[in-house]
């Protein structure tokens, strides 16, 4: 159920029953050659509207404008500070809690995210919040791990792309049929969650935008399965959420 094609009557049922809320969230950033800049954001916000569908939960709109400033200096990228990012999601937290929700589950698709979403999270008293990202579930790695093994990399990553790839049709690739620069692990562990320099030497180091991922090994059909298993793994996290 959107909770955007819904009545508030309609709402305020849901949360008499003790029904549950996602939240997804994404970004409006680069995602290389060959990516969609609303990459993370159509992943996250397809994810969660699927699984809230099997369940029976409301899925809120998705927030898409949030911090990405190591991609300002490529086109199209709209960022705000982590700051403002982490008042809106507590507004917004604040807010479904005062309605009567006792259980938020929000779905991530942007690393840089999961610090300020935790800390607003973690300010918010009378309701539950539990923060996954769709990467966070095995038989959604093991796909991962099968077809793209360390080509995976961190951004514009191939299991991204496939996905909106099945969904909205495949880009050309731009250039992107060559791999980019390998990543040691030690660089993958200092920079995880997109702690990432400044934009303009961000871009220096990576300039098509892909950050050790080889997206052009991503299919539709890739896509379509890692959809599925997306959405089976994140429905039965939310059930087991919800139920208690």
């Amino acid at each position: 159920m959107l909770l955007h094609h819904m009545t508030w009557g309609a709402v305020d049922a849901h949360i008499q029953a003790g029904g549950g809320i996602a939240l997804p969230m994404g970004s409006t950033e680069q995602h290389g050659p060959m990516g969609m800049i609303g990459t993370d954001t159509i992943c996250a916000g397809e994810l969660a509207a699927r699984a809230c569908d099997r369940i029976g939960a409301i899925c809120a709109p998705s927030l898409a404008y949030t911090p990405a400033p190591f991609n300002m200096s490529f086109p199209g990228t709209m960022s705000v500070t982590e700051a403002l990012f982490e008042d809106l999601v507590g507004q917004l937290l604040e807010g479904l809690s005062g309605q009567g929700f006792q259980r938020i589950y929000i779905l991530n698709g942007h690393g840089a995210n999961l610090a300020p979403t935790r800390r607003a999270s973690d300010r918010l008293s009378g309701t539950r919040v539990l923060l996954r990202s769709w990467w966070d579930f095995e038989p959604v790695n093991a796909l991962r791990r099968d077809w793209y093994g360390s080509w995976e990399g961190m951004h514009a990553t191939p299991s991204e792309i496939a996905i909106t790839q099945a969904l909205h049709g495949a880009l050309p690739p731009n250039g992107a049929e060559t791999p980019p620069e390998a990543l040691s692990p030690d660089f993958i562990k200092a920079h995880a969650g997109d702690k990432h320099g400044p934009p303009d030497e961000h871009r220096a180091q990576f300039p098509d935008g892909r950050v050790g991922s080889h997206s052009a090994l991503a299919t539709p059909q890739h896509g379509a399965k890692l959809i599925e298993a997306a959405t089976q793994a994140i429905a039965e996290d939310m059930s087991a959420f919800f139920a208690n």
